[in-house]
């Protein structure tokens, strides 16, 4: 059937608890998206409520993708905050549930959000990954290049201290 992509979906109840499930999957499968499993979906849903609000409120913008009307990936491109970096935004929480990963539902997620991100005039848009996880890899073929990474950054657990590499697009191209 395919992936259906929709950016800033009705943020219904049904909505809220499909997206607190999809974290705590990717989470308990491994995947590097603000927690460490073990996780259950009380972990994940005071996180994904800030996030949801963030969207509500329309500081930050929702990118989720539907299989058969499936919530099964999305991501937040978020506000940084501070008005000397409104010209680019941050990718969080990037997710694709396990199950449909390898079909190129990252990706198709990652091209609508360089979408949202030429519509809203923005210059740039940056994500971070966790090292170790080889995430940087993917991000490369889309075009985003490394720009930095920060040592012990990220601590998953005592004596687990993980760099944070930060990865950067320009959308400036081909305006």
């Amino acid at each position: 059937m395919g992936l259906s992509l929709e950016v800033d979906p009705p943020l219904t109840d049904a909505l809220r608890d499909e997206v607190v499930a999809l974290w705590t999957t990717v989470v308990n499968d491994g995947g590097a998206v603000g927690f460490v499993p073990p996780v259950v979906a009380d972990d994940v849903r005071p996180t994904a409520e800030a996030a949801l609000a963030a969207v509500a409120d329309g500081t930050d913008r929702l990118v989720a993708g539907f299989e058969a009307g499936r919530l099964v990936a999305l991501l937040f491109v978020a506000d940084n905050g501070h008005r000397l970096k409104n010209h680019w935004r941050t990718l969080k929480r990037v997710m694709v549930a396990p199950g449909q990963q390898g079909k190129g539902y990252g990706g198709a997620l990652m091209r609508e959000a360089t979408v949202v991100g030429r519509k809203m005039g923005l210059d740039a848009l940056q994500v971070t990954v966790r090292g170790g996880t080889g995430t940087e890899n993917f991000y490369a073929r889309l075009g985003y290049r490394e720009v930095g990474r920060v040592p012990d950054a990220i601590r998953v657990a005592p004596g687990d201290d993980r760099e944070e590499i930060i990865m950067w697009l320009d959308l400036r191209r081909d305006r």
